[in-house]
């Protein structure tokens, strides 16, 4: 690329200071063109010598000239390796330099762009090697876009140990799974050593070594875990699954999330919530509120104190908590809290946990492309860098949605909106009621002036790509978009049928979605009135993968395809073979179990109700099941005015008492939010009987004052209970609502009965001890379970 023993002077150098070359001849000058920063043009980088002493610069281009943009020092005296490759990741390249620091040695070092400057990455270790070969091969699963480093290290002669390593979790790890791949290689030459000098008797091992690393299957394949559940007496337990469906992690959690990148997964346990990692050990144990996942190597976590960040380790990387934190991007988090003024108020912690950014914006928002917009205290708006560095300031009232140089604006509070460069110049003039940012140089918009939307896409010139006719409309990816027709234009909130467009306002399939995810690799998933599948991306339906009864959404995940459809969690393997379900039997003793039975009439009515098995007078108390279940005669092809849920889980279960708890949410389409329903039945397996909270107490007793007065002390004294409307509770009825659990009777009331929405079902635990002398223990409800 740059012509032989030509002697380069370059204007960008230090003074008096020289560009390297390399050993070989002819010698050539260490220099090379990559895109390193990521924006689509490439950059120049070399090594110069100072003094003494190497460094590694990027230049890059503005204007036919040529500018100086990052410096970073090495070490050694010479350069054995120059080069560029995916380390890191698949979306960057990384710079890969060899500093040669004697004889045959030479040290590796990974730079990666950020924070607008190279950065060295840091290594679990010093990696040095003779000879060096980076590229992408194929492990378990083929090539993964990712490049893995051969390290050859000099032994004996010309012999050398092989040791192959990836970037994983911020780190090298061993690359044992390529073995087989690139020890053919390393076959290879010893073969030609030994065909050269068939005495040097110290080849052979290294061959024998070799072959056998190309020739056997690897064995300690990655062992790919998957959450499951199933339902018990208690509730929900989950634990995680190999790819056969085969319990590798025990049911021993009450949540447990898919293991992400870094190898780990969040899981709940006694209410509180942890990490394991794929071995089942505690990384972090249950002990935070909310855990969120991991983004760039940080994930937030919630306590009694507040939001605070904790790196892959477990280790708490914050100094205090805060109201808020956000994922990361970029290197930046947004964080808020109050300041001394009582304030609330936005700032950027580094991946570290520190405040780069102090509390001071009123507003900010995620980084994208190295920039932010974030309001400042006087009003206006900014676009700042990384550093904080205001870029340009705007005094409009509000700006917006940041992407791809052009930012959305209002000229006046309640005017429409438009976009504009960062410089503040209109590109766009206002017209629009809704306006999202641009990506891959489309934006939608929404026209419309009331509630029934009218949404469309646009280039960077404002000119409609997809015209302004829709109810919904959203970004698919990978250059489709979901276009949305009201079912019925005059409700529009009762939702849309969707086709699919690409890019160029092409629409490919008829109305037909309920709905569909983002496309990934080509696919995405779909569903109908009916059925959840995979579609490419032409909209044509892919037989061969799973088709299943029911809405909501397939997915790749590792090795498996994983269906999260009406509420239950399926998987298939790639031959769209049935591999676990949940099951519907939850087993209570050797005569008695609670089946699960589905019912779903209507696209917008499922439920989810049990039925008892091995009673002998399971046929009423099974009808009074469904009765509360709220199983009933629901129109199939007629479009509902709400959408309902419903489920149960078995809560107690002692003697011949079984407890269920029944749950359904109902929601209104168009409404704020929806109504939940919270239901027991208590049932007496050996008589039939479903008791009542007075069947508890001895005939005439007052359990009605007394336990009307332990929960208005209750109230009084209990801090937790702080939320209950003043002067709304005037005590429990005959008929309360209750449930039994251990040693106790649990009193609760409905959303809004007592407290606001977002306090659920107030409920009330009160010991058994506490009610003696009104319980009849006589009483068939009490001998149910005594």
């Amino acid at each position: 690329m740059f012509g032989k023993e030509r002697n380069w002077n370059l204007p960008f150098l230090p003074y008096g200071e020289e560009l390297l070359y390399t050993d070989s001849h002819p010698k050539r000058p260490h220099l090379q063109y990559a895109d390193i920063d990521g924006d689509g043009k490439q950059e120049l980088f070399g090594i110069y010598r100072s003094n003494q002493e190497l460094y590694l610069f990027t230049l890059k281009e503005h204007f036919g000239h040529f500018r100086l943009i990052s410096v970073v020092k090495g070490t050694g005296y010479q350069v054995s390796y120059l080069g560029t490759a995916h380390i890191t990741s698949q979306k960057k390249f990384n710079i890969v330099v060899g500093w040669k620091i004697g004889g045959i040695w030479s040290k590796l070092s990974i730079f990666e762009w950020a924070n607008s400057g190279l950065k060295e990455k840091q290594l679990n270790g010093e990696y040095t090697f003779s000879k060096i070969e980076i590229a992408d091969m194929p492990g378990l699963h083929g090539r993964d876009g990712k490049a893995e480093i051969a390290l050859w290290i000099h032994d004996t002669g010309e012999a050398y140990k092989v040791e192959i390593y990836r970037w994983e979790k911020d780190k090298l790890v061993p690359a044992h799974d390529v073995e087989p791949y690139y020890f053919k290689k390393v076959v290879e030459y010893y073969k030609q050593k030994i065909k050269e000098h068939p005495e040097y008797l110290f080849y052979y091992p290294y061959l024998k070594d070799a072959e056998n690393k190309a020739a056997r299957l690897f064995e300690e394949r990655a062992v790919y875990l998957f959450p499951a559940s199933i339902k018990e007496i208690g509730g929900n337990k989950w634990g995680y699954i190999d790819t056969k469906g085969k319990f590798i992690l025990p049911l021993s959690y009450e949540h447990a999330g898919d293991f992400q990148d870094n190898g780990l997964a969040i899981v709940r346990l006694m209410d509180r919530v942890g990490i394991i990692d794929s071995k089942g050990y505690f990384i972090v144990k249950p002990k935070y509120d909310t855990i969120n996942p991991f983004s760039e190597g940080r994930a937030s976590v919630i306590d009694s104190q507040g939001f605070k960040v904790i790196d892959e380790s477990g280790k708490e990387i914050t100094s205090k908590a805060y109201s808020y934190i956000g994922d990361y991007k970029e290197g930046r988090a947004i964080f808020a809290d109050t300041d001394a003024n009582g304030q609330y108020l936005y700032g950027y912690l580094t991946r570290r946990g520190k405040e780069v950014l102090p509390l001071s914006y009123e507003s900010a928002s995620d980084f994208n492309e190295g920039k932010a917009i974030v309001k400042m205290k006087n009003n206006s708006y900014a676009l700042i860098d990384l550093t904080g560095k205001v870029v340009n300031s705007y005094s409009y009232p509000t700006v917006q949605n940041y992407g791809e140089g052009l930012l959305t604006f209002q000229k006046s509070k309640d005017g429409k909106f438009g976009y504009m460069d960062e410089q503040g110049n209109s590109v766009i003039e206002p017209q629009f009621s809704g306006a999202q940012p641009f990506i891959g140089g489309l934006a939608i918009v929404n026209v419309s002036d009331d509630y029934k939307n009218h949404y469309g896409v646009i280039d960077r010139n404002g000119h409609f790509i997809i015209k302004a006719n829709y109810n919904s409309l959203s970004n698919l990816g990978e250059g489709r978009f979901a276009i949305g027709k009201a079912l019925d234009p005059e409700k529009p909130y009762l939702g849309s049928k969707y086709a699919v467009t690409d890019s160029k306002g092409h629409i490919l399939t008829g109305f037909i979605y309920n709905d569909l995810t983002q496309y990934k690799d080509g696919l995405a998933s779909a569903y109908d009135d009916q059925k959840t599948f995979f579609i490419d991306k032409s909209g044509k339906r892919m037989e061969h993968l799973p088709n299943v009864s029911g809405r909501g959404t397939l997915g790749f995940e590792q090795t498996l395809i994983k269906g999260e459809i009406d509420f239950r969690l399926l998987y298939f393997d790639k031959n769209s073979n049935l591999i676990w379900k949940q099951s519907t039997i939850i087993p209570l003793n050797n005569q008695y179990s609670v089946i699960e039975h589905k019912y779903k009439p209507n696209k917008d009515y499922l439920v989810y109700y049990p039925q008892v098995k091995g009673m002998e007078h399971s046929g009423t108390v099974n009808q009074i099941l469904m009765n509360l279940s709220a199983v009933k005669e629901i129109p199939a092809h007629t479009q509902l005015e709400a959408n309902y849920m419903g489920d149960f889980d078995v809560t107690f279960y002692k003697k011949n008492l079984l407890v269920i708890e029944i749950t359904g949410y109902n929601y209104p389409f168009g409404a704020a939010h929806g109504m939940p329903v919270r239901k027991y039945a208590h049932i007496d397996l050996k008589t039939g009987a479903v008791y009542q909270l007075k069947d508890l107490f001895k005939p005439g007793s007052p359990y009605v004052k007394v336990i009307s007065e332990i929960i208005g002390e209750q109230i009084k004294s209990n801090e937790k209970y702080s939320y209950v409307f003043p002067d709304t509770y005037k005590g429990i009825q005959a008929e309360q609502l209750f449930f039994i659990s251990d040693d106790a009777v649990n009193l609760y009331f409905s959303p809004y009965e007592i407290a606001p929405y977002a306090a659920g079902f107030p409920t009330f635990f009160i010991p058994i001890d506490e009610l003696k002398g009104i319980i009849n223990q006589n009483s068939d409800f009490w001998k149910s379970f005594h």
